[in-house]
């Protein structure tokens, strides 16, 4: 049986007149209501708790089956549509008394997933009741969205935990923890929009009492009332730290944060490196994004920030990194040196148009993964100054490199230069790809004269191949 959907049933849909559809379309036949209870709650389980609550009016075989959903999703975002500005008050008392309804209607068995997503400025008390009610049926994951305008506390009993194995918290204010966190099922955690207390012991507890943590996100949060804060979790595999800051960037007073995850297969960090990052543990097959956005000022130390964070990354597979990453990197070109070799380092990533860099500096850091093997240029090299002058390289610089993916191919003399220098230098090159710019030149005869004179370069490998699309 194939159930149709059409526009009735997309968003907030009538429940009746798609169920009556339905059967219209079957001859009659209810067949859907015909699937085990079982399946049908698995199916319910899709549907905002809204939705799924009004397929009671269904008919008697539906009356009680969203009792026994086992996830529960409840999102007040409905009630700022301009739509209802009118009625606001009526609306916000109605979605608190739905809220306890569900919770006090349903069956009693387990809650597998528990989503909130509501001002909290309605009533504290009674969220705190919902948080409650499903930390006492058992709660597996635990997902809450929370504007908050005054100060709230959660209850204790979501840190100090046998059940949970997710918790994913989002809260604009500060994160008061109880004395006692224990969380020792807890597999992924998300934090976003929090501020971390002035107590480096207790926000250091957070991150310890979870021996088997897998994902771990901070993102968006506030550090700056900690001084450090060591990170050292054998078991976890991801990591995401989105550090864009609240205050200015030309503040840099924020917290050490110290990394010791030797199975993380995944790391991405994204900020002005306002706080210090070291890591000092991954697996050799890990694959770290780091974007760190142009800079406006504290270039030096912020480059400086950069290096030692790329000192800590020296057992990646595959990296990617954005342009501004890369400017970050030659504001320290001092320090460029002090980067270790990427011994195991097979793909590299660069995201974004070069700008005020030269390929000196770019090629400075290529000569620090022997092992290349693909490199992709998402954006080309922008508007980047012409080292074409510049001396070649030892040899074992591309000595592995196979593939190269250029896109954005403006025709400028710094681009050709750059791609002459990887066919001539790259001896295992089997494939380079190259596409034009939306942006370039529309002359198709000055588009064939650049594809004529890259395809008349030399080039080190027998076996290249090169593709010019647009």
């Amino acid at each position: 049986m194939i159930l149709k959907m059409n526009s009735k049933s997309m968003g907030r849909f009538n429940v009746k007149e798609v169920y009556e559809e339905q059967s219209s379309a079957n001859g009659g036949y209810d067949n859907i209501s015909l699937l085990p209870d079982c399946i049908l709650d698995h199916i319910l389980s899709y549907l905002p708790t809204k939705e799924a609550v009004a397929t009671s009016v269904l008919s008697k075989r539906w009356k009680y089956l969203w009792t026994f959903v086992p996830i529960l999703d409840f999102d007040d975002s409905l009630l700022y549509s301009s739509q209802f500005e009118f009625r606001h008050s009526i609306n916000v008392t109605c979605f608190m008394n739905f809220v306890d309804k569900v919770l006090l209607q349903r069956d009693k068995s387990n809650i597998e997933r528990f989503r909130l997503s509501c001002r909290v400025c309605f009533s504290a008390s009674r969220v705190n009741e919902w948080i409650l009610s499903a930390v006492k049926q058992n709660v597996q994951e635990l997902d809450l969205c929370l504007f908050v305008e005054e100060p709230f506390v959660l209850p204790a009993c979501v840190f100090d935990n046998e059940i949970l194995t997710v918790i994913k918290l989002e809260m604009n204010c500060n994160l008061h923890l109880p004395p006692r966190i224990s969380i020792p099922c807890l597999k992924t955690l998300h934090l976003r929009l929090v501020t971390f207390p002035n107590d480096n012991n207790t926000v250091q507890s957070l991150f310890s009492s979870c021996p088997f943590l897998e994902e771990l996100a901070v993102l968006d949060c506030e550090w700056m009332n900690l001084k450090r804060i060591a990170i050292t979790i054998p078991s976890l595999k991801i990591l995401i730290i989105d550090d864009l800051p609240f205050c200015s960037v030309d503040d840099l007073r924020g917290c050490e944060i110290s990394i010791d995850a030797g199975n993380l297969i995944f790391f991405k960090y994204s900020g002005y490196l306002s706080n210090k990052i070291n890591i000092y543990g991954h697996s050799s097959s890990a694959l770290a994004l780091i974007n760190i956005p142009t800079l406006s000022g504290r270039r030096r130390e912020i480059g400086h920030r950069t290096v030692k964070l790329f000192g800590g990354l020296v057992n990646v597979s595959s990296l990617r990194i954005s342009s501004g990453t890369i400017e970050a990197l030659f504001h320290a070109e001092d320090m460029i040196d002090n980067l270790p070799n990427f011994e195991n380092l097979t793909f590299l990533e660069l995201r974004g148009e070069f700008r005020k860099h030269s390929i000196k500096l770019l090629i400075k850091l290529l000569r620090r993964m022997p092992k290349l093997e693909f490199l992709h240029f998402c954006e080309g090299l922008g508007q980047c100054e012409d080292d074409s002058g510049m001396k070649l390289l030892p040899d074992r610089a591309l000595s592995s490199l196979k593939t190269v993916d250029y896109k954005n191919l403006r025709g400028t003399n710094t681009e050709i230069w750059f791609l002459s220098f990887l066919l001539k230098n790259a001896v295992v090159l089997e494939k380079m790809n190259v596409y034009w710019s939306k942006n370039s030149s529309k002359d198709p005869m000055n588009q064939m004269e650049i594809k004529e004179q890259l395809h008349a370069l030399p080039r080190g490998s027998r076996h290249c191949a090169l593709l010019i699309t647009t």
